[in-house]
């Protein structure tokens, strides 16, 4: 049992030292991060409700996570074929489609949440 908690105390350092290297070594979750802040001060200027906290909060948590499976899969592919090649671009695309995807998403969402509030 003391072995299993070990384990885990160590996953979740493992787990925290690399959000913390995404963060300070990455230009596009910066400005995912900066994004974040700004949301969330609007949350508070405009108030918004718990519902809508809630998710803005699950918006800004699934955006960060695509760009680190992004970056992941960036740094690998880099790692395994550092030259050009037609079939890692094609995985890095795809993978760079996801996180537009989860940004459009987070657009959609901002839109709901403050243009009410705005206008």
């Amino acid at each position: 049992m003391t072995n299993f908690i070990i384990k885990r105390i160590k996953s979740v350092g493992y787990a925290f030292k690399g959000a913390v290297l995404l963060i300070t070594t990455e230009a596009s979750i910066k400005v995912q991060v900066f994004m974040s802040i700004l949301v969330t001060l609007a949350g508070f200027y405009f108030n918004i409700s718990s519902t809508e906290w809630l998710i803005q909060i699950l918006t800004i948590g699934l955006i960060m996570s695509v760009e680190g499976v992004n970056t992941a899969i960036e740094k690998m592919a880099d790692f395994i074929h550092p030259d050009f090649n037609d079939k890692i671009g094609f995985i890095k695309d795809i993978a760079a489609g996801a996180v537009f995807i989860s940004a459009i998403v987070a657009v959609i969402v901002a839109c709901i949440i403050y243009l009410p509030k705005i206008f």
